[in-house]
């Protein structure tokens, strides 16, 4: 009996953790085609759909310091071409999406990821210079 309720354990054990794993995985697929979203959306130049993407205090930012609308305040700012990703990190509910030509910064908020921060890049041993960012 012990050793049935032994590998009934394990048996839940490995599922968890694999239920875990594709879940890491969706939500890398999910914050990954929301950074694309946005980038398509910027190359299309539609504003309008671009902003609906940003986070909160994101669009905020932009548009308090542009002193414009967000649409004409985001596309005045001339992000650079992402292209394909390369790499997507996911912590908690913070994510990281690098592409070839930008690296965005997204927070899972209840309607879906969200940009936080784009037009973003590396700097050694500080943190990244971003274009567009939120308080």
């Amino acid at each position: 009996m012990a050793r049935w309720r032994s590998s009934g354990l394990m048996a839940v054990a490995c599922a968890v953790c694999l239920t875990g794993c594709s879940t890491l995985g969706e939500r890398e697929g999910t914050a990954s085609r929301a950074a694309l979203r946005f980038e398509e959306n910027i190359r299309q130049v539609d504003g309008t759909r671009a902003c609906a993407a940003l986070a909160p205090e994101t669009r905020q930012e932009l548009e308090q310091s542009a002193k414009a609308g967000c649409a004409k305040a985001l596309l005045e700012e001339k992000l650079p071409d992402g292209g394909p990703v390369r790499e997507v990190q996911v912590y908690g509910q913070q994510a990281q999406v690098v592409l070839n030509g930008d690296t965005l910064f997204l927070s899972s908020f209840p309607a879906g990821w969200k940009i936080t921060a784009a037009g973003c890049t590396p700097r050694p041993r500080q943190p990244y210079q971003c274009q567009i960012k939120g308080g």
